[in-house]
């Protein structure tokens, strides 16, 4: 064995150990990819997995493809390469790719010179395949690269099913949690209301506390499915161009009879982006925000919503921010706020929310290939701000 091969191992070994250290999904997706970019020594790599709601490979995460245009593209199990290994559960190279299937190249303005592709075992299932694309220095694949590439395949799929048990079991233990607070509740209130000796002025007072209380049940279980399809990577975003200020607008006017009563102003501002996104899934976290502004802000407060240019690499970007003037959140209990099920301890006797509108709008801007983040101060304010591909013109 080579020195430089002997080195590859003792680098598989080593994301070996970090893979199995990880559980966040989209953490390890990129691990993989970049690891089998280095290792190979190519210009692009990918990881598709199966989305066995339509039949065909979507690309989890590609070096060379943005993610709201992955959402785009699916991969057909018949006539393309990854189809093949898929179905086959065999590795192949391909030298010369141009007499098969080409539409992710069209898709994305890309040339495929040689491939080579290894199918991701977890098990006895194959749940998706793994691909070095572009061999550098014009160099062909060997039977080195494929015996690495299937070692990091055969580890990488391991994970992904671990990572998606741990996410799954612990999920589910958070949910159950979460519902076992409303469910008790009405369950204390059926048992009052069944006492004779109640007066019809606390039955009353029950009967309002059972719809609340169904009221949060309905919002925790639409969440929960919310976040449960999006960390699924199985939503498909419906991307198109639209003018953010309107939307923005329209936003304002839904949430305006809530923010009346707390006498909060709502200023939109007057400058005028076109982006490049899913208008009603940015129209959810542009409400979720603008709710929580007027939820945790104070009486005769305000709240803006500003848009500004916004760089980030070569990719030109729109940034929404949603400004308010309530009573602000510290920086240690920032870094937790896109969590799931996480909520400020000092603002819980102000709203109680179901601690996931924050992680569904982190999904939703992930997905589009933007950021979210927060920017506050204690007594002061805060801003959420995140970003959308611009329109091109």
């Amino acid at each position: 064995m080579s020195q430089s091969l002997h080195d590859q191992y003792k680098r598989i070994f080593d994301i070996t150990l970090q893979l199995g250290s990880t559980y966040d999904h989209m953490s390890l997706l990129t691990k993989i990819v970049f690891a089998a970019q280095e290792l190979i020594n190519t210009e692009v790599a990918s990881i598709l997995l199966m989305d066995d709601a339509i039949g065909k490979l979507r690309f989890a995460i590609s070096t060379n493809i943005k993610p709201h245009e992955m959402e785009e593209i699916t991969v057909p199990l018949e006539g393309s390469i990854a189809g093949w290994i898929m179905t086959h559960g065999e590795p192949r190279v391909i030298e010369d790719p141009s007499s098969v299937y080409r539409g992710v190249d069209n898709k994305i303005d890309f040339e495929t010179r040689n491939l080579m592709g290894v199918p991701m075992r977890a098990h006895k299932d194959v749940i998706g395949v793994v691909q070095a694309v572009n061999k550098k220095n014009g160099e062909s694949f060997t039977d080195d690269d494929v015996q690495l590439l299937r070692i990091l395949a055969s580890q990488a799929a391991m994970a992904i099913e671990n990572a998606r048990m741990f996410q799954q079991s612990d999920f589910i233990a958070e949910m159950v949690h979460e519902l076992r607070t409303p469910l008790l509740a009405l369950q204390a209130s059926t048992t009052l209301l069944q006492r004779k000796e109640l007066p019809d002025e606390k039955k009353l007072d029950i009967v309002q506390t059972m719809k609340g209380e169904t009221a949060r049940l309905i919002t925790l279980t639409n969440d929960f499915l919310d976040v449960a399809r999006l960390e699924s990577g199985r939503v498909t975003l419906d991307v198109a161009p639209f003018e953010m200020r309107k939307m923005l607008a329209e936003t304002a006017e839904m949430v305006r009879a809530q923010a009346d009563q707390k006498s909060v102003s709502i200023e939109v501002t007057d400058d005028q982006f076109e982006v490049n996104a899913d208008r009603g899934k940015v129209k959810q976290v542009v409400l979720n925000l603008l709710t929580n502004a007027i939820k945790y802000n104070r009486e005769g407060g305000s709240i803006k919503l500003l848009l500004d240019h916004h760089a980030e690499g070569d990719l030109p970007m729109v940034e929404i921010c949603v400004q308010d003037t309530g009573y602000g959140i510290s920086k240690e209990h920032q870094k937790n706020m896109f969590q799931k099920f996480y909520r400020v301890p000092t603002l819980e006797n102000v709203e109680r929310g179901t601690g996931l509108g924050l992680a569904i709008c982190k999904n939703i801007v992930d997905a589009h290939g933007g950021r979210i983040w927060l920017e506050s101060e204690v007594d002061v304010g805060s801003k959420f701000l995140f970003t959308l591909p611009l329109a091109s013109n």
